[in-house]
């Protein structure tokens, strides 16, 4: 018995979606590696929306079977409007992943968790033998932290604490992320709250130094994954 509800069949993108030509590009680039069979793993973002849009095209017209481990519930609920099966890490290993970035530098290290989903972003990378990062070249920067801050994930009643450790560690500039659409701050795809750091410098060993602080769940830095870069162009 199906819902009778349009929620999810009306369900479209929550903004405007710049460059939006580059990144159709790129969207059909990483639909192509689609295969027969694949479990993929998908991130989050507008250039995400676009290949999830290019890949359920494939799917109707070609009959592939794949699976999807999506890491946020907008995505999960996309998933579902465009007909593209759904998995879990219970049961399957992703043999690919896409998702985006919000900054990378020369080395490849990444800014990730505007969308609040770091924590599972960066589980399902690691689960992954083969990542592809899209972004366009406003991405690309020489040093982490130079147009965003860094994203971490932290348990409610830590929030004190956490932000005492972080000064230890060089924040400079720490705030609380609030939500839109909600009285308070935003709650993560894993129900904590979101701080928002800016450092001045992030070295190699800033990602495990955050992550060592109890009550922090995880960051949005990515430093030293297996990733490749795919650059969306701007027109």
């Amino acid at each position: 018995m199906n819902w009778e509800s349009s929620l999810i069949k009306n369900l479209g993108w929550s903004a405007d979606i710049i460059n939006i030509g580059g990144k159709q590009k790129v969207a059909a680039q990483i639909a192509e590696k689609v295969k027969d069979g694949d479990v993929l793993g998908i991130g989050s973002g507008s250039t995400v929306y676009l290949a999830l849009l290019a890949i359920a095209d494939r799917i109707k017209n070609e009959k592939l079977n794949i699976k999807g481990i999506p890491t946020s519930l907008e995505i999960s609920m996309f998933c579902s409007k465009l007909g593209i099966p759904l998995t879990t890490l219970f049961e399957n290993k992703p043999d690919w992943l896409f998702d985006g970035a919000d900054e990378v530098d020369p080395n490849k290290s990444l800014i990730k968790g505007r969308g609040g989903a770091m924590f599972k972003e960066k589980l399902l990378i690691s689960c992954s033998p083969v990542n592809y990062i899209i972004v366009d070249e406003s991405k690309i920067v020489d040093k982490l932290g130079t147009n965003f801050p860094v994203p971490i994930e932290i348990f409610p009643q830590s929030l004190l604490y956490v932000e005492q450790e972080l000064k230890q560690l060089g924040a400079t500039n720490i705030l609380l992320r609030p939500a839109k659409g909600k009285d308070g701050p935003i709650i993560s795809e894993n129900n904590n709250l979101i701080l928002d750091c800016k450092f001045n410098d992030i070295d190699s060993n800033m990602e495990k130094n955050i992550k060592g602080i109890t009550g922090v769940i995880e960051s949005g830095l990515f430093i030293g994954y297996n990733v490749n870069i795919l650059e969306a162009e701007n027109k």
